[in-house]
């Protein structure tokens, strides 16, 4: 393909995209297929010669299609939202062309550095404290993970680093093996300090768990994965309330402030720390027509030192374009629409006494169940999924199966919400009168 063919494929894709997020409602938002469907319908070796975008694009719809469960459906309401917008859609292209592997600064000094920034906006839209950000002076600083999991990986492997030295200084007797056996990691069910639970959305107390920590010379990973986005809401700033006690904090702007997957945002109050649990520096990835400059780790970081992995593409483009092309103001309003939207569904719950609501709605999630045993809550999740109308899927609080509404695509609205309830509400009554005929015939 030379730039010609490219001129003219690349616009034909970009009008399929906008007409596949314009229509989206109108597919099932659920595939009807089983495993294994795909194997079948595809030559089983790469094609010898080359084929037309033409054929590509009709195997799309005639192969791809039929297995996909349309995560921006606005009949989607399970796990939580992954994020999409057209802005961020430019940006992962723009990316693309340029596609540079940014491990070091010299890699590509332009990645480094828009990724360091992009981070500092981001902790300043949430009023993060000044000790996790980049700034000039600062030791703290920010960079993009590829999810919440590997961002607590890396928190982790950090500490585990850190604790080690510090009692090698202390003793220096002490081998690492014999100080690895010792130490203890802290979790709840839910893994470490969390904001948004996934089950439910429920909130770790930080203002209790954060002296502790720091009496104790723990050190606290905060994952919000989900609910972070929230933050940048001021009468949703209390939620992380205490993360100053924390030593990394982490959470999604690919879940729920529309930039797509993936950019997993993760700050730290020591960079050395992370840097010290991570640094390799063999000489093939040295510059040594720079080696003469002072190094100003923050100014032009190795995010080699950073991570797990060694290459990285140019993620923060797309924090940037959707930070320029929606603002601060329209992300807000974002958010406040499906939290207004979550309250919504639970009013509509309310309202039906057959129903109860189980934990409180904060956020974009409601949890909710039939009045029943948890047989009677697996029959209608399976219902619904089978329908495949709308999508959900449940968590088990206190023993109870229940039910989770999250708010997902960027595109829903009231209509939908209303929709959803309806639908959920018919199958219940089916299910409810069968139970009784049964209990009847008994």
């Amino acid at each position: 393909m030379n730039a010609a063919e490219f001129r003219k494929i690349g616009k034909e894709m970009v009008d399929y995209v906008a007409d596949y997020m314009e229509g989206v409602h109108k597919r099932q938002v659920y595939p009807d297929v089983d495993p294994g469907y795909l194997r079948p319908l595809i030559p089983d070796s790469a094609p010898q010669e080359p084929e037309t975008f033409e054929d590509i694009m009709k195997d799309v719809e005639k192969i791809i299609m039929p297995g996909i469960t349309h995560w921006h459906s606005p009949y989607f309401f399970a796990y939580f939202p992954t994020a999409s917008s057209y802005p961020a859609m430019l940006a992962d292209m723009l990316s693309g062309a340029i596609g540079c592997i940014g491990f070091s600064w010299i890699a590509s000094p332009a990645c480094t550095e828009l990724e360091t920034v992009m981070l500092d906006w981001l902790g300043k839209m949430i009023n993060l404290p000044e000790a996790f950000l980049a700034g000039k002076d600062g030791e703290g600083g920010g960079v993009i993970q590829g999810s919440a999991s590997e961002a607590t990986l890396v928190s982790l492997l950090a500490a585990r680093t850190k604790v080690i030295r510090q009692l090698q200084d202390k003793c220096p007797g002490l081998t690492k093996a014999a100080i690895m056996d010792k130490l203890v990691a802290y979790a709840s069910d839910q893994m470490v300090a969390t904001l948004g639970t996934t089950s439910c959305c429920s909130f770790d107390n930080l203002l209790e768990l954060g002296p502790i920590c720091n009496k104790e010379n723990i050190w606290m990973h905060i994952d919000a994965a989900y609910a972070g986005s929230a933050f940048i809401c001021p009468e949703f700033r209390h939620l992380l309330n205490g993360v100053e006690f924390a030593d990394s904090y982490n959470f999604n702007p690919h879940k729920w402030l529309l930039v797509n997957f993936d950019c997993s945002a993760m700050w730290v109050k020591k960079r050395r720390d992370l840097i010290g649990a991570f640094k390799l520096d063999p000489l093939y990835l040295h510059n040594h027509s720079y080696q003469v400059i002072p190094f100003d780790e923050m100014l032009c970081p190795h995010f080699q030192h950073w991570q797990i992995p060694l290459g990285r593409r140019f993620r923060s483009l797309k924090m940037w374009f959707v930070f320029r092309m929606y603002g601060v103001k329209r992300l807000q309003a974002y958010i406040r629409k499906h939290v207004k939207l979550s309250h919504e569904f639970e009013s509509l719950v309310q309202k039906d006494p057959r129903f109860e609501i189980c934990t409180e709605v904060v956020l974009g999630l409601v949890c909710f169940r039939i009045k029943g045993s948890n047989e009677l809550n697996e029959a209608l999740l399976e219902k619904i999924n089978k329908t495949k109308k709308i999508h959900l899927v449940p968590c088990h609080l206190r023993d109870k199966f229940v039910l989770r509404l999250a708010i997902c695509s960027r595109t829903v609205e009231s209509v939908h919400i209303q929709h959803a309830w309806q639908h959920i509400t018919e199958l219940a009554t089916e299910l409810l009168k069968k139970e009784n005929e049964q209990k009847m015939n008994q």
